[in-house]
């Protein structure tokens, strides 16, 4: 479809709710980007951007009122398609048994940007797929509206390029939106995308005006502030298991688990049980959990990997290489959250890098 010129995104949202969709996006919160419910598209954070390396990350004002010129925040998606904690089952001392009535509202995700919308695809394919799909993440993922953006202001962590998965926003996107100084470049991706489009006031875009926009792209495609070493990361990983390096890593993380908690492809969970002071009523929570937690490889007898260097190993080893051998492909996009949020400062694009300078795979 042809790409057309909308001059800002209030309809949009106002039809979106009409339709009965829960809109989500970027707001200002405090001392961040956060993903919240959205009433009108006048809560998105118009002049805002932010700054992040290593273990930083600040707001700051912007010169324009751009509303998606932020690099990622502390949040990804997953939040709505995955949960952090959800009750599972209830039971009661007579035997009762009750498998929780769960909400699947209708989210309409606005602001999805390359690197998170195939991190979605990613979670699609780990949750949703297989022989044993998550039926509750296929309830989210089945009902979705997705509006993504086109990436005009990769963050000072971002690496999206080099992991092939922005700045341009993939296939996927129901709605593509290129924010341009005082409008938006649209393309739709799917027929309700059309026809949702066809809703809303709009008129062609000029050539001037994609040339612009196709000139931004190329423009934040070399405004990357990171990127992987270019090597085949798959055989670097498989090849560095006895590396020394790990031990050095080791001195320096802290094992919080940060780094899979802001990921927006970490998936694992775990289970707990609660029961009421009585006794008369137990439930069963799953929640999130981290290859980082001592009790994740835990067998009989222990731990599988009781030393930090042995967590910090498991865990990049899995998103850039065996990842591949499960699922097809990286479970790395490139976000650079697990960078920003990282309490120390690692940055996982230095530590392969690092890896491939000491010649292993």
């Amino acid at each position: 479809m042809s790409q057309v010129i909308v001059d800002d995104l209030s309809t949009l949202v106002e039809v979106l709710i009409g339709d009965g969709y829960r809109v989500i996006g970027p707001t200002r919160s405090g001392s961040a980007i956060q993903l919240a419910e959205l009433t009108d598209a006048g809560q998105l954070p118009a002049g805002w951007g932010v700054e992040t390396g290593p273990g930083h990350y600040r707001l700051r004002r912007r010169t324009d009122n751009a509303v998606f010129a932020h690099s990622a925040g502390p949040q990804s998606w997953k939040t709505y398609l995955h949960p952090s904690r959800r009750k599972l089952w209830s039971t009661d001392r007579n035997g009762t048994f009750e498998p929780a009535a769960e909400e699947t509202p209708r989210y309409a995700l606005l602001g999805v940007r390359g690197c998170d919308l195939a991190a979605i695809g990613k979670l699609r394919d780990v949750l949703g797929g297989g022989s044993h799909p998550d039926g509750s993440f296929q309830a989210r993922y089945q009902s979705l509206f997705v509006v993504a953006v086109n990436c005009t202001e990769p963050g000072e962590v971002c690496f999206c390029a080099s992991m092939g998965t922005g700045p341009t926003a993939g296939a996927g996107a129901d709605l593509t939106l290129t924010e341009m100084p005082d409008h938006f470049l649209v393309s739709a991706g799917t027929a309700g995308g059309r026809e949702l489009l066809a809703r809303i006031g709009h008129r062609d875009a000029t050539t001037a005006e994609t040339d612009a926009a196709t000139a931004a792209l190329d423009t934040a495609a070399q405004r990357m502030g990171r990127a992987m070493p270019e090597v085949d990361l798959r055989a670097l990983l498989a090849g560095s298991r006895e590396s020394s390096h790990w031990a050095d890593v080791a001195e320096r993380c802290l094992t919080c688990g940060n780094c899979t908690m802001v990921c927006p492809t970490c998936f694992c969970t775990t289970t707990e049980d609660v029961t009421d002071l009585t006794g008369d009523h137990a439930e069963r929570w799953q929640r999130w959990s981290s290859c980082f937690e001592l009790d994740f490889s835990y067998v009989h007898g222990g731990s599988v990997r009781g030393s930090g260097a042995s967590r910090y190993r498991q865990w990049i080893t899995h998103k850039l290489g065996t990842w591949h051998d499960q699922f097809g492909g990286s479970g790395c996009v490139g976000c650079g959250r697990c960078i920003a949020w990282c309490p120390v400062g690692i940055d996982l694009t230095e530590e392969a890098g690092r890896l491939a300078e000491s010649g292993h795979g």
